[in-house]
């Protein structure tokens, strides 16, 4: 009996993590924080940054791209360096290089240099966010891991829409350098952090070795390029461009070297494999509606707030950061939601939360203002809680222990990259509609029309002058096309969404007690 009693007291012991992987799990959750939130706190400052360094609208929109770009290429290779250099050492050489380019785009006073601080941030961030993922994975016993991954899934969702708001605080109040100097004295804890939580791991060269070089240029030609004609497609004309027409290429050639070390490479540099299996695969493609739908809503919503309500960037800020409030609330309960429902409820009711979020904002007046979104808000941020969090789990679950770095990988990329699509295909259908229903009010006012005739003769006579009535009259006409156009760019994001609720029936319930790391 006595001996009993003491193997259930070892194994309790075992079951429950100490101070130090806790202090590596906030390490891991910190850093998913930081990588996420410098994604968007720029946006806030961008016209003002633009303005301190000399740079047009075109030129300033690769100060968000660079990120971008740098950011969706070092993701699924993260899998690959922390292999390569251990997982501690990784994170030490990512959070010390980032807090340098933060400090390089603080100082920044031209375009180049902010633009190489940029990429300089996206690449090291890029390594923060799967990795918080193996942290949970590695230093927490199975019956804690809920926690763990409920602080990353909190951390990733609360990341972009902070940031808006953070960013307009500080460039309201203080300056826009200090969106870039505030990751300074964040990064100087995430060090001891990590300094306390993680063991010191060798590393292996034999990774580099045996490198897939192949596989290795091909994620960067290959998702480089196709991140930079996403964004910037639009603005080019897409097809029209010779530079985008370039960076096609470059595109397909880069995934065709993927499939090049797929085939030949030892050790291919990402399992590309998993997006073929039935439950990884639809996965994958709910975390790019996910991500279209994050993405989609931070980019939709402050133009709306800008170009109707005349809203400023920290206004707009509050708004968007209505969309964290609910991960708030419930992260105290996610634990044990998540051990307690069925990930297929979870994920279905998230993905319906959120299409509900977007139906309700297809009503959209010219009237409207920041509490037209409060609503669809809460909702939305409610529908990502559960559809992210339980995603998490499902992405780890649904592959073998040896493949949980590259699902990892796979997974965050996805959800970057379905923000990437969000943009491109929002900013061409804003395009159409806008002009469209332009053309529709301005077809249905006749000129002979009595009523036209009085409401310009109206218009004519408060402001002075026939020209001045018919700007007037243009302008509302503009007006008016633009909130139909973010009513319909709402409605396309309900059926996207929507749509996607299906797949989870391809999904398996979560094992009871399951370690991510397990298999």
């Amino acid at each position: 009996m006595a001996a009993q009693s003491t193997i259930g007291t070892a194994a309790a012991q075992v079951e429950r993590a100490d101070l130090s992987a806790w202090l590596a799990v906030a390490a891991g959750s910190l850093g998913a924080l930081l990588a996420t939130l410098d994604v968007s706190i720029v946006n806030s400052a961008l016209p003002t940054i633009q303005g301190e360094i000399g740079a047009t609208g075109t030129e300033g929109t690769w100060i968000a791209t660079a990120f971008l770009v740098a950011e969706i290429i070092i993701i699924p290779l993260s899998a690959w360096l922390e292999r390569l250099l251990g997982l501690r050492t990784l994170l030490f050489v990512a959070v010390t290089l980032f807090t340098g380019f933060s400090i390089l785009c603080g100082l920044a006073g031209d375009l180049t240099t902010m633009i190489i601080g940029r990429a300089g941030q996206g690449i090291t961030a890029g390594a923060l966010i799967p990795t918080a993922m193996t942290i949970v994975a590695t230093r927490l016993p199975p019956p804690q891991q809920p926690v763990g991954m409920a602080l990353f899934g909190v951390t990733v969702i609360l990341g972009p829409v902070l940031g808006p708001l953070i960013g307009g605080w500080l460039t309201e109040n203080l300056s826009w350098h200090y969106a870039f100097f505030v990751n300074v004295p964040v990064c100087i804890v995430l060090l001891l952090l990590l300094w306390l939580g993680l063991p010191h791991q060798r590393p292996d060269w034999s990774y580099l070795r045996e490198g897939d070089w192949f596989g290795i240029a091909g994620l960067i030609l290959g998702l480089g390029g196709l991140t930079v004609v996403l964004e910037e497609g639009h603005r080019e004309f897409w097809f029209e461009s010779p530079l985008i027409i370039r960076l096609t290429l470059m595109t397909l050639f880069g995934f065709a070297l993927l499939l090049v070390g797929q085939k030949y490479a030892r050790r291919p540099v990402l399992k590309l494999s998993l997006i073929f299996t039935r439950q990884f695969g639809s996965i994958v493609i709910m975390a790019l509606v996910v991500g279209m739908a994050l993405y989609g809503t931070i980019y939709v919503i402050p133009q709306f707030l800008a170009l109707i309500a005349d809203y400023n960037a920290l206004q707009t800020g509050y708004v968007i950061a209505l969309m964290g409030v609910p991960a708030l609330f419930l992260m105290p309960i996610v634990p044990f939601l998540i051990t307690r429902i069925d990930i297929r409820l979870a994920v279905g009711g998230g993905l319906l939360l959120m299409a509900i979020s977007c139906l309700i904002t297809t009503n959209l007046t010219s009237e409207a203002g920041g509490g037209a979104f409060t609503a669809g808000q809460i909702l939305r941020g409610m529908g990502m809680i559960f559809t992210m969090l339980f995603l998490n789990q499902g992405a780890i679950a649904a592959v073998s222990k040896e493949d949980a770095g590259d699902a990892s990988g796979i997974f965050n990329a996805a959800r970057n990259l379905g923000g990437s699509f969000a943009l491109a295909a929002l900013a061409t259908i804003q395009d159409q509609r806008l002009w469209h229903h332009s053309r529709r009010m301005e077809e249905s006012l006749s000129a002979n029309s009595i009523s036209v005739q009085d409401y310009l003769s109206g218009l004519q006579a408060s402001l002075g002058s026939v020209e001045a009535a018919f700007r007037t009259l243009a302008g509302t006409i503009q007006q008016q096309a633009f909130v139909m156009t973010y009513n319909d760019i709402f409605f396309v994001m309900t059926v996207v969404i929507f749509l996607s609720i299906p797949l989870v029936l391809f999904l398996r319930p979560l094992p009871k007690g399951m370690s991510l790391s397990m298999h």
